[in-house]
């Protein structure tokens, strides 16, 4: 008696512009797959025009994966093979497809991953920044407040940053780096493996400076480099006696945090945290 058919899972890296970039181990898992789930399946169809692949395609977004997923993990278990594909790139890095791939491990059934493009790693090496670590932050948060809060958190990571962005928010997204960073250098990564790629670099307020000016288009990959050197640690509490004293002056908290922290050369979020931590302990003291 033969075993029954054992189904799983194939995360399935596809190019994020130039078709050629696929590999010959995902177009073979593409075309012998039952089915494929795809992020968006226009996309995925110029793909496999290209290839002459005819497999099913079906719609797998961030709509429909949570309804979908169970009847997905059914098919799976009963012995199918399933593709998941991304709009570019590999799947489950800020896509929907990472949930379904959690749920699969979550039940026990098999998951594998062929590896292939990758914005975040085209994008870091383009950059010319350190490679020794780096941190992936997906998307940027859309509302300001929430991406300063962001920022600030990691802005003293010795590594790497790296963060998408819509073509539509970059030079808003550039600004806040760069009061949240200033000086850093930065690397701007766009429409990368296509015809009209990008990799702009430089001060992160001189390229905050140069698309503010212009429209921009296509997919944008934001690389931030690590501080240089680790910031002279400045006594706490003179950074908060000094953002204090410009407060009593007449200046409003955060411009103060923002004179100190220009005047002293060190990050906005250590003039924050000291002066937070300096006006708490106040507080329980009175």
């Amino acid at each position: 008696m033969e075993d029954p058919k054992t189904g799983r899972l194939l995360v399935c890296a596809t190019p994020i512009g130039n078709l050629g970039d696929v590999t010959l181990r995902v177009l073979d898992a593409l075309r012998e797959a039952d089915v494929t789930l795809a992020e968006d399946t226009r996309v995925t169809r110029k793909l496999f025009a290209r290839y002459g692949i005819d497999t099913p395609l079906e719609r797998f977004d961030e709509t429909v994966a949570a309804a979908k997923t169970p009847r997905v993990l059914e098919r799976v278990a009963s012995g199918e093979t399933v593709a998941l594909v991304s709009d570019a790139g590999t799947p489950g890095i800020s896509d929907p497809g990472s949930r379904l791939i959690a749920a699969c491990v979550e039940r026990g059934l098999e998951v594998e991953v062929l590896p292939g493009p990758s914005a975040v790693i085209t994008a870091l090496v383009a950059s010319g920044l350190p490679t020794h670590a780096f941190f992936f932050g997906g998307f940027l948060p859309r509302k300001a407040g929430e991406r300063e809060r962001l920022l600030r958190a990691v802005a003293e990571l010795d590594a790497t940053l790296v963060f998408f962005e819509s073509p539509r928010r970059l030079a808003a997204a550039l600004a806040s780096i760069g009061e949240a960073m200033p000086g850093r250098r930065a690397a701007v990564a766009r429409e990368l493996t296509k015809v009209h790629e990008e990799v702009a670099r430089g001060p992160v307020e001189e390229l905050a400076r140069r698309f503010a000016e212009c429209e921009v288009k296509g997919e944008v990959v934001v690389v931030i480099g690590p501080p240089e050197e680790a910031p002279a640690r400045v006594a706490a509490d003179e950074l908060a006696s000094e953002v204090e004293a410009l407060v009593q002056s007449g200046m409003s908290r955060s411009d103060a945090v923002k004179h100190v922290a220009r005047l002293r050369g060190v990050p906005r979020s250590q003039v924050y945290d000291s002066a937070h931590e300096a006006k708490r302990r106040d507080e329980q003291g009175s």
